[in-house]
């Protein structure tokens, strides 16, 4: 999945101190993704005052009724894996490694830029299509490293009265996903049944966030603090001040939790689990593209806007059944971006 947005932000990022035990909750703005009919996501990562949630940099929920659909044409990545998560509907995933597949529903599709990549996706007109996209900054090393795709159908799940969760990235509670990370982490997708207690242990020393992707749940705490993007529709409502998360809310969970309980709604809940040890590299962010300084952003945005006449892209490659289309990036901002950092990050 790519940032469509013309004009970008810079991303920079607060250190926020959002970094012990307490409850922030981050309301989702809405995005339009792909052409004239543009399908809506609501985005809650990155965000102006949460950056990371360990190696988590990029959060994506889509919900198609159909009417409009994925059409994202090729378009390139740096120093990140893309995870791709669909709930309903299918996903037509072609890159420049060759690969040309359908992602399902309970399959994981795991891109790794490395030093560049390019890809396209494509959902079935007018099928619904419902999921998640996230993004994992790379390491140094990995970041630089070669581009690689698998697609994993056989994922463990961790399991509960009234509860389930498929761990499609990570380990969660013993049990490990086979997907290739470079940093500690967890994605997980959970379904409970309604009034269901979901209670499992977690990392102390990671942090992690739960978006409710649809339903709701009780958090059983109050909330320390509540983002909401100038730009949202809504402002901070009574429901969620009563520690009751509705669908779209990102929750982030600090460091020094050894467990997360909750309760889901009448209706039940399915909210994917995402965490990992804090990211304590540098991370600068701009459209598709993440490195470590300025001048890694400025010559990954120069090697996609060379000349395409000559039908590919030295660095990011040819996505196959496009011939020479793809999506012109953005041009930089007048300005040096700056790198955004966890609230973890040490210099030393």
């Amino acid at each position: 999945m790519t940032n469509l947005d013309a004009h970008p932000r810079e991303h920079a990022g607060a250190a926020s101190d959002c970094s012990g035990p307490e409850l922030t909750v981050i309301q989702p703005r809405t995005v339009p993704l792909g052409g004239i009919r543009a399908m809506p996501v609501r985005r809650t990562l990155p965000h102006r005052e949460l950056s990371l949630i360990g190696a988590w940099c990029f959060l994506d929920q889509f919900v198609s009724d159909g009417e409009a659909a994925m059409t994202v044409l090729p378009h390139p990545h740096t120093a990140l894996q893309t995870v791709t998560w669909p709930i309903t509907g299918e996903i037509h995933h072609r890159d420049s490694l060759g690969n040309d597949i359908h992602v399902r529903p309970g399959e994981l599709n795991l891109m790794t830029a490395g030093r560049g990549v390019s890809h396209s996706e494509f959902s079935r007109d007018g099928e619904r299509l419902t999921g998640v996209q996230l993004w994992l900054a790379l390491p140094t090393g990995p970041d630089t490293g070669d581009a690689a795709f698998e697609q994993i159908t056989q994922l463990p799940t961790v399991a509960g009265q009234g509860w389930e969760f498929t761990v499609f990235i990570g380990e969660l509670d013993g049990a490990r996903s086979p997907a290739t990370i470079h940093s500690p982490l967890v994605g997980a997708d959970g379904e409970a049944a309604p009034g269901a207690e979901v209670t499992m242990p977690l990392n102390p020393d990671w942090e992690h966030g739960i978006l409710v992707f649809d339903g709701e749940v009780h958090a059983h705490e109050e909330v320390e603090q509540y983002f909401a993007d100038p730009a949202a529709a809504r402002d901070t409502d009574d429901a969620v001040n009563d520690g009751v998360l509705s669908a779209g809310h990102l929750s982030y969970f600090g460091l020094g939790r050894s467990e997360l309980t909750f309760t889901a709604g009448p209706a039940g809940a399915r909210v994917i689990l995402i965490g990992g040890e804090p990211f304590t590299e540098p991370v600068v962010m701009f459209w598709n593209f993440i490195g470590r300084s300025h001048d890694d952003i400025a010559d990954a945005a120069a090697a996609w806007a060379q000349d395409w006449r000559g039908g590919g892209n030295a660095r990011y490659g040819l996505v196959p059944g496009h011939r020479s289309d793809h999506i012109p990036g953005p041009e930089l901002p007048p300005v040096r971006l700056r790198p955004r950092r966890s609230p973890h990050y040490s210099a030393e």
